[in-house]
């Protein structure tokens, strides 16, 4: 049930994004996935029980799609773009082997396609549920490709934020954001990406409580254990 208030709440929080705010695009695509960064979380610390892995011969939950920030920073008319649109049909049903496959077929033909370099290592991570050292690798090796690219460091930050590490994934959308010149027409979406997530990060650490008060009540003080000169006021005086 506190899966389904939580929803109902990103449900209304998008929506009102739309409406007041009047985001549009990849501006508002950005801002809900950092909304769904703090329901991953919440969703990972409630299951510690879960497995760490994949679980074989079943498909994942529907993925985020990640199409128009993609177009927003690598462009609509690339020459891998249209494996990326069949990868993002499966993405999105959570046919994420069939995804990884699309890509990789594209990856056989431009191998050095930064789209498809990054898209491959979101589809790992829609895959596996979290990052992997494979991801991890995808991520590299985009990066190689286009060093002073923004597009690795955003994608890569925003696949660490869904996996809970949120502050590497803000690390890393500062970088991407470092690499961006003023005037870029996705800026601002970086920009949004980077306030969200850092306010993310300070209402988690408010509700963090201090290390003095942990474990006891503000300003205590250990018991002192030390005899009392006199002895001990307990005993009978002789």
């Amino acid at each position: 049930m506190a899966f389904l208030w939580l929803l109902i709440l990103l449900i209304l929080t998008a929506g009102g994004l739309f409406l007041a705010g009047r985001l549009r695009g990849a501006a508002l695509q950005v801002m809900l996935a950092v909304l769904f960064v703090g329901a991953a979380g919440y969703a990972w610390q409630g299951s510690p029980t879960l497995a760490g892995a994949p679980r074989e011969g079943e498909e994942s939950p529907p993925a985020l799609v990640l199409r128009e920030p993609r177009q927003a920073m690598l462009g609509t008319f690339t020459a891998g773009e249209s494996f990326l649109t069949i990868a993002d049909s499966f993405a999105s049903r959570g046919k994420t082997a069939e995804e990884i496959g699309a890509i990789q077929a594209g990856l056989k033909k431009y191998p050095d396609n930064l789209a498809l370099r990054i898209g491959l290592a979101n589809a790992l991570v829609d895959h596996a549920q979290m990052m992997t050292p494979a991801a991890e690798l995808a991520f590299a090796q985009a990066r190689a490709l286009a060093p002073k690219h923004p597009a690795s460091y955003f994608f890569e930050g925003l696949a660490r934020a869904r996996a809970g590490d949120q502050d590497q994934g803000l690390a890393l959308f500062r970088q991407a954001l470092a690499l961006t010149p003023p005037g870029t027409s996705y800026r601002p979406m970086i920009e949004q990406g980077v306030a969200m997530l850092s306010g993310a990060i300070a209402e988690q650490q408010m509700r963090v409580p201090p290390e003095h008060m942990r474990g006891g009540g503000v300003g205590s003080a250990p018991e002192d254990r030390r005899p009392r000169e006199g002895g001990d006021p307990s005993q009978p005086k002789r």
